[in-house]
């Protein structure tokens, strides 16, 4: 079995990359998981994840450089493929390549959590949503990340991918979060997921390059991402159906 899903926000300073790092290590007490950094342009889990040293990234990967597994690195109990951040990896990435690479990690793998760019300006950084099979919405509780949030959602089923659910991250205590997301009720598909309360310790656990899970297994913020976590509902997809599918992805000529 393998799922995918693209964890994705519309507008940055969310804090996806936390996110989706999260997930992984609370996802990883049930499933073998891997956490790809497919935000090709503005690239974090390498520092998130302690990963700044690591030799080949996504960006050798899509460049037709390097095979995909040399790109994996066991941190933390996930697989993690991590991308360059120079400008000379973006440019030589061929994001079309991305559909072989997620194809072939799908072999070997429960779940796949791509971390995607938050804006929607380019094939890739739309091709992250059409190749999951579900996606993660994360929203700050203001009006706008809804609005943004919204667009990347349409785009999504656009290309028929569900919706896993909307998290609402970095929640401070004057947050109108009861009434904002009373509002994303009304609009967004899939489930509330959970509502993950701003904390230094995700600072903390950013300064430390690692995941706030590892960082600080026991917060407030951590156990809401397991609460997350556990209301994703994760397929059965036959790994080689799967991959197949991947393979054969519809890639985006405009946005």
């Amino acid at each position: 079995m393998v799922e995918v899903f693209a964890v994705a926000s519309g507008k940055g300073g969310t804090g996806k990359t936390t996110t989706t790092l999260a997930l992984g290590m609370a996802l990883i007490e049930e499933y073998d998981v891997t956490v790809v950094d497919a935000d090709t342009g503005m690239a974090n889990v390498l520092f998130h994840a302690g990963l700044t040293g690591a030799e080949t990234t996504l960006h050798d990967v899509l460049a037709g450089e390097a095979p995909v597994e040399t790109a994996v690195y066991d941190r933390f109990g996930m697989d993690v493929v991590p991308c360059g951040t120079s400008l000379a990896g973006f440019r030589e990435a061929d994001p079309t390549r991305l559909r072989e690479a997620v194809a072939t990690l799908a072999e070997n793998t429960d779940i796949i959590l791509l971390d995607s760019p938050a804006a929607l300006g380019s094939r890739s950084a739309v091709l992250p949503i059409v190749l999951a099979d579900q996606l993660v919405v994360v929203l700050q509780p203001t009006v706008p990340s809804l609005s943004d949030g919204l667009k990347v959602q349409e785009y999504a089923t656009t290309y028929g991918t569900d919706v896993a659910g909307i998290l609402f991250n970095r929640v401070t205590e004057n947050a109108a979060i009861d009434a904002v997301a009373e509002k994303a009720k009304q609009y967004f598909d899939g489930k509330m997921l959970a509502t993950v309360p701003e904390s230094e310790q995700v600072r903390e656990a950013r300064r430390n390059n690692e995941p706030l899970l590892a960082h600080a297994p026991t917060s407030e913020a951590g156990d809401a991402y397991r609460e997350a976590a556990l209301a994703l509902s994760v397929g059965t997809g036959h790994s080689d159906a799967v991959a197949d599918r991947f393979r054969s992805a519809v890639v985006p000529d405009e946005i």
